[in-house]
């Protein structure tokens, strides 16, 4: 029982952060779109684009997650330090090659056949955001540091501060209120950027006490290349995970574009609903992750297997609840999004289907984040291309483009790629769980601090 006070004491927080990130961008939509059809596509096309060039970066970043949940189970305040350090070197040695991503956006952007009226204003957009890059990456280092050392509060915190200051800043700068000129979408590019910026100083004010001291004075042994490249090695497969499994969906989206607008628009509605109920097991992905590389740094595989159970328990059980409201009233959540019955006629086709791959959805995500506590960055990448790739997009193209099953063939695919994927991890971590766990490996002296323990199998 405690195992499962410890994650929703951990989880809950996490939860309400990443739902009061994906508030943000709801909110920048809203009222982005007062403005005109044009500018709210531009700016979902811009925001679309700035996350598959910064995505990769964030991931980089979760290396974090065991690095110093570990190092906090071993009570190893030297390698909280360096950990922390290095993530924010990782942060200004990424955030050059996602600027100079960005600055591409407009050849990209038409070479993917986006309409000519609305790709200036979507690569305005992205432009724009540059300026928002670096602190960005910085956010996401100081968020996995704090989690990893359960100090939730602040950023709970810098969140609602933070999303009141979003709507204030765009009702400044996209409207031109109090005396500013009305910028429309270069606006709220410049508040999304301003926001980002004062995440960061917010979060440093509000937690500088616990943090200061892993931070001054910076460590020499901060700019090791070996361990850097450790650590890199560490995090570039969560980085390459999250830009292949946001880019199915992507890809995904644009063939559901070829099909038509209206089933584009379904597309959109139930992936939505997905989005939002996959905050919950993300969060637990994100309290699991930690708890995992305590019990890891700890030497602790009783612990390890315990935080492992509950979270699998806890979210997909949660997923399990949000499919049979799924199937159970499609056409109620439908109408929520749309008054359109041509819309709503596909939506109710595709918001079941949604439902079959909540659990899978909510396994994938789980055993992701118990991996990662346990320094396994490797398996859950292995997973997506084989089952997402390999497996789901061609079936579902096979399905939906061949076979003329339209969008629910290419959701089919989803829903296959998916259970390979939930599965296969759970595989995995059960075989994990049985062998010797050890701390990561970042500097010469982990060698000689790790401790190895045999673990027993999650699911008995």
């Amino acid at each position: 029982m405690n195992s499962f006070a410890a994650l929703l004491r951990l989880a809950l927080p996490i939860v309400i952060v990443q739902v009061g990130i994906m508030f943000m961008g709801v909110i920048d939509t809203i009222m982005v779109g007062h403005l005109s059809a044009r500018a709210l596509a531009a700016v979902a096309l811009g925001n679309l684009y700035f996350w598959a060039c910064g995505i990769f970066g964030m991931g980089v970043i979760m290396a974090l997650d065991p690095v110093i949940a570990q190092a906090v189970g071993a009570r190893d305040e030297v390698a909280v330090a360096r950990g922390f350090q290095r993530g924010f070197l990782l942060a200004l040695l990424l955030t050059a090659p996602i600027s100079i991503a960005l600055l591409f956006a407009e050849p990209v952007l038409r070479a993917l056949g986006q309409a000519d009226d609305v790709v200036p204003l979507a690569v305005s957009y992205a432009l724009l955001c540059i300026p928002g890059v670096l602190p960005f990456l910085a956010f996401t280092v100081l968020r996995q540091t704090l989690q990893a050392m359960e100090l939730v509060r602040p950023i709970v915190v810098t969140m609602i501060v933070s999303n009141v200051a979003n709507i204030l800043l765009n009702w400044v700068l996209i409207f031109g209120k109090l005396g500013a000129p009305a910028l429309g979408v270069a606006g709220a590019a410049w508040a999304t950027s301003a926001a980002r910026w004062l995440m960061v100083l917010i979060l440093f004010a509000v937690a500088w006490r616990p943090l200061r001291g892993y931070l001054m004075p910076v460590r020499a042994d901060t700019f090791a290349l070996a361990p850097l490249g450790r650590m890199l090695a560490l995090g570039a497969p969560i980085g390459l995970q999250f830009q292949l499994e946001y880019g199915i969906f992507a890809v995904v989206g644009l063939l559901m574009g070829t099909i038509g607008t209206v089933p584009l628009a379904a597309h959109q509605v139930a992936l939505n609903i997905a989005s939002f109920t996959f905050m919950v097991p993300m969060g637990v992905a994100a309290a699991v992750a930690v708890l995992v590389g305590h019990a890891v740094g700890r030497g602790d595989a009783i612990e390890a297997r315990r935080a492992a159970r509950a979270a699998l328990v806890v979210g997909v059980g949660f997923m399990g609840l949000m499919a049979i409201v799924l199937l159970v009233a499609p056409g109620v959540i439908a109408r929520i999004y749309t008054s359109d019955a041509a819309v709503i006629g596909i939506a109710l086709i595709l918001i079941p289907l949604a439902g079959f791959f909540q659990v899978f959805d909510g396994m994938q995500v789980v055993c992701g984040g118990i991996l990662r506590g346990l320094g396994d960055t490797h398996s859950p990448l292995v997973a997506n291309i084989v089952g997402f790739w390999v497996l789901g997009l061609p079936l579902g193209v096979w399905l939906g483009m061949r076979l003329g099953h339209g969008p629910a063939g290419l959701w089919w695919g989803l829903v296959v790629g998916l259970a390979v994927v939930g599965l296969a991890l759970l595989i995995r971590v059960q075989v994990r769980m049985k062998r010797t766990l050890k701390r990561v490996e970042i500097d010469d002296a982990d060698r000689d601090q790790e401790s190895g323990i045999r673990g027993q199998g999650v699911t008995g």
